[in-house]
C-alpha cells in the first residue's frame, strides 16, 4: 500500500505556484492576485503607519508632560486673610515641607515655586506671560528646560536674568542680550490703592520644551526675584515634586499628603492631563477597528480571486481528484495560493510601513514643502511636528491580524475546491 505524502508536500506548492503564476488566457487570475497583493500592503501599511504615529503622538506628549511640568504639585487649602478677606494658599513654611517631601520614597526632587500672570512687553509688543520662580538649582534639573541641545543662551547666568520660551521670544522679537519688561498690576501698595508694578529684566537663557501652549506663556526668574516681584517674602505659591516613576504617581498621593501637612493638597500630572489621554486612547481604539477592517476587506479579495481560480480550474481539480489526490491535498494547494498572496503582501506592508516610521521627518518636511507650509499648526497641535514610534508590539500585532485574516478567508475557497465533486467537474469537458 503506497505511503500517504505528507501535508503540504512539494507537489502541493508545485501546482500552486503554477496557478498563481499562470497566465488569464491559461485559466489563471493572476490580475486579480496583484489586486489583492496591492490592496494587503497598502492596507498594513497604512496600519502600521497609524499604530507608530499613535504610539510617537501618545510618547511625546506624555514626554513634553513630564520634562517640563511637576510630576505633582503640592500646594496649600485655601485660608481667608483676616485683614483683606482674600484667600490665601501661600506656604510659608515651604523649607520644611520641601524636606519633607523628598524625604518620601521615590521622590528625587521638591523644589518651592512662585508664580504669577503677568503682561510682557519688548520691541512695541505686548504678550501674556505665566511667570515660575523657581531655585537656579532646581531649574537646571528641568529636562525640557535645560536642554542645551534645544536652547540659546547661558542657565549658569539665570539669577542676572530672565530665562523665556522660544515662543515668547518670536512673539516679541527678542533674543538672548535684549530687555523684557514684566508688568504686574499687583504691585506696590500705597495709601492711594495699589500700583502697578514695571520690572526690566535681561533675556539671559531662551528654551524652547517642545509644546506650544508651555514655550508661548512661560518664562522663569530666580525665587528670591519672583518673591520680591509678587510681593511673597517668605512665603512660596506651591512645592513642585517630581518622582522616578510618574506613572505610579497615584500610589505615592497618601505619603505626599502625610509629608506635606494637614493642610496640603495635591494634583498629579494626570489629574491635569488623564482627561486629554484617556480621550487619546479612545480615539486610538476606534482608529485600530477601522484599519482593522480596511486590511479584511483588502484580505476578501483573496477570496474573490480564489473563488475565480477554483472556477477556471474545475476542470484541472477533477482531473487531479481522478489522479488520487484527496480532498486534504486540494485544500492546501487553493490554501497556499490564497495565503501566499497574504503573505506577500504583508511582508511588503510591514516594509513599507517600517519605511515610513523611520523617515517620517523628512516625508513629512516634502510633503510640508509641497503643500507651502504651514501642514502642521503646533498652535492647535501643541507639539511642533508629526512624532511616529516604531514599536515591535505594534508591527506584531498589523502581522498578525493581516496573516490571520488571509488565512481564514482563503479557507472558504479552498474547502469548496476540496469538496468538488470530480464527476461534476468532468462532466461538460
Amino acid at each position: 500500500m503506497a505511503a500517504t505524502p505528507p501535508p503540504f508536500a512539494p507537489f502541493e506548492w508545485m501546482i500552486a505556484w503554477r496557478y498563481l503564476r499562470a497566465r488569464r488566457a491559461e485559466g489563471g487570475v493572476s490580475v486579480m492576485t496583484w489586486i489583492s497583493l496591492v490592496g494587503i500592503t497598502l492596507a498594513v501599511f497604512a496600519l502600521i503607519a497609524t499604530l507608530s504615529v499613535r504610539s510617537g503622538f501618545r510618547a511625546e506628549f506624555v514626554d513634553t508632560i513630564l520634562g517640563a511640568n511637576a510630576h505633582v504639585t503640592v500646594y496649600n487649602a485655601g485660608q481667608a486673610d483676616a485683614a483683606t478677606g482674600r484667600i490665601d494658599r501661600t506656604i510659608e513654611d515651604y523649607t520644611g515641607m520641601a524636606e519633607r517631601l523628598r524625604a518620601v520614597e521615590g521622590v528625587t526632587r521638591a523644589a518651592p515655586l512662585v508664580k504669577g500672570q503677568v503682561m510682557a512687553t519688548a520691541n512695541g509688543r505686548n504678550a501674556g506671560v505665566q511667570v515660575f520662580g523657581i531655585a537656579p538649582g532646581d531649574l537646571a534639573t528641568i529636562p525640557r528646560v535645560a536642554d542645551p541641545e534645544t536652547s540659546l543662551g547661558d542657565l549658569g547666568q539665570f539669577e542676572a536674568g530672565i530665562a523665556i520660551g522660544s515662543g515668547v521670544a518670536q512673539e516679541l522679537g527678542l533674543t538672548v542680550g535684549d530687555r523684557i519688561r514684566l508688568i504686574s498690576p499687583d504691585g506696590v501698595k500705597t495709601p492711594l490703592g495699589t500700583s502697578p508694578r514695571i520690572n526690566a529684566y535681561d533675556v539671559v537663557y531662551i528654551f524652547s520644551a517642545g509644546r506650544y501652549d508651555i514655550d508661548r506663556v512661560r518664562v522663569y526668574l530666580s525665587f528670591a526675584e519672583a518673591q520680591s516681584y509678587f510681593n511673597r517674602d517668605g512665603r512660596a505659591d506651591e512645592i513642585e515634586v517630581m518622582v522616578r516613576n510618574p506613572e505610579t504617581v497615584a500610589g505615592m498621593t497618601p505619603a505626599l499628603l502625610r509629608a506635606a501637612g494637614e493642610r496640603a493638597l495635591v494634583w498629579t500630572w494626570q489629574d491635569s492631563s488623564g482627561a486629554f489621554l484617556r480621550a487619546l486612547e479612545v480615539e486610538d481604539n476606534v482608529m485600530f477597528v477601522i484599519l482593522s477592517i480596511l486590511v479584511l476587506i483588502a484580505t476578501l479579495n483573496i477570496t474573490s480571486g480564489l473563488v475565480m481560480l477554483v472556477k477556471n480550474k474545475g476542470r484541472d481539480i477533477g482531473i487531479l481528484r481522478t489522479m488520487g489526490l484527496s480532498e486534504g491535498s486540494i485544500l492546501r494547494v487553493f490554501f497556499i495560493c490564497g495565503a501566499a498572496t497574504g503573505l506577500v503582501g504583508t511582508v511588503a506592508g510591514v516594509f513599507l510601513g517600517c519605511l515610513f516610521a523611520i523617515y517620517i521627518d523628512p516625508i513629512f518636511s516634502f510633503v510640508n514643502m509641497l503643500m507651502g507650509g504651514q501642514v502642521w499648526d503646533p498652535s492647535i497641535r501643541g507639539i511642533y511636528h508629526l512624532p511616529a514610534k516604531l514599536q515591535a508590539g505594534d508591527v506584531l500585532t498589523a502581522v498578525a491580524l493581516s496573516l490571520g485574516l488571509s488565512f481564514v478567508v482563503t479557507l472558504f475557497p479552498a474547502r469548496r475546491a476540496a469538496r468538488m465533486n470530480p464527476v461534476e467537474a468532468l462532466r461538460y469537458e
